[in-house]
């Protein structure tokens, strides 16, 4: 059946359509993808005001037309932390569904690091072992490790390069005390969870998903998106090391020319690097290689193993 999956983060609204049956690979037949920007939306109370949340609504009508040009015949809805965390979440989620049907599912933030830990344990199969996924978003930073398909121990923290940027890193370039009193947040936070984690061994894979280390990793000289989901991507930490203070002294522009750096996420790319360097660093990760599945196939995963097989 074609399936579509309808993600409403923190950066993007993004509406993946993959064919898909139970036992078979998610083959992917089209993507929707609008920058929305929701954490950058919220009021002083943290709420969604009303032209965010007509801006939402508009975005999810198109996502809807887009799903229904491409034949799909079941949509799973779910949103993140932007809108799990705005102050009018329920008001949000009831416009939504009133005036577009769509009943948005929030996500916690334990589901978010649970179901894409099942992404990276298909994609890489029980060869490899004890695995650990990082995935950096908008809004928030997951962390999961396990050994089976349902991690041993998942945590989420709200360390994602969109937020970050917006309450930490106001000039362009940012003033070098602003970027240190980050790298302090930033570790500090990662730090108070790493005993959660380190009571299981140590890991025998570490893999990273999201666009954030996607990112990083290209610019350290991983191998282009044009090049397939086949090829292996992997991210150094001494090279992400040397890369953090370059990026610390350029503006927004400078860092939208890097290779693989879209315009829209060159601005969050430092405080999604800071939140790299103190993951890989306290968990002490010397490489970590870039998983092509993350969130969205996780989402389809669990949707395909409650389905009947033929």
């Amino acid at each position: 059946m074609r399936l579509g999956v309808l993600d409403v983060g923190s950066n993007t609204v993004h509406l993946l359509v993959v064919d898909a049956h139970p036992g078979a690979r998610p083959l992917p037949a089209h993507s929707h993808k609008v920058e929305l920007r929701l954490a950058q939306l919220l009021d002083e109370d943290g709420a969604i005001g009303p032209e965010g949340i007509d801006k939402l609504i508009a975005v999810v009508r198109d996502a809807l037309q887009a799903a229904e040009d491409k034949g799909v015949e079941e949509l799973l809805p779910f949103a993140t932390s932007a809108v799990r965390e705005a102050g009018n979440a329920d008001e949000v989620l009831a416009r939504v569904k009133a005036e577009t049907g769509v009943d948005l599912q929030v996500l916690t933030g334990a589901e978010e690091a649970r179901l894409t830990f099942l992404a990276a344990r298909r994609w890489y199969g029980w060869s490899a072992g004890k695995l650990l996924v990082l995935d950096i978003g908008g809004g928030s930073l997951e962390i999961a490790y396990g050994i089976d398909e349902e991690p041993d121990a998942a945590v989420s923290l709200p360390l994602g390069a969109g937020r970050l940027t917006a309450a930490w890193l106001p000039g362009d370039p940012p003033a070098p005390d602003d970027v240190r009193a980050l790298r302090r947040h930033v570790r500090a936070q990662i730090a108070r969870t790493v005993g959660e984690f380190r009571r299981f061994g140590a890991p025998d894979h570490v893999v990273a998903t999201s666009k954030t280390f996607k990112q990083l990793a290209r610019i350290a000289g991983a191998a282009r998106s044009a090049e397939g989901l086949y090829v292996q991507r992997e991210l150094k930490r001494a090279s992400l090391e040397s890369w953090v203070p370059r990026l610390a002294a350029m503006t927004v522009d400078e860092r939208a020319e890097l290779p693989g750096v879209s315009e829209g996420r060159a601005g969050q790319l430092l405080a999604g690097a800071l939140v790299a360097e103190g993951a890989m660093d306290l968990f002490g990760v010397e490489a970590l290689e870039i998983c092509p599945w993350a969130l969205r196939e996780g989402v389809i995963l669990r949707r395909l193993d409650h389905m009947p097989g033929e």
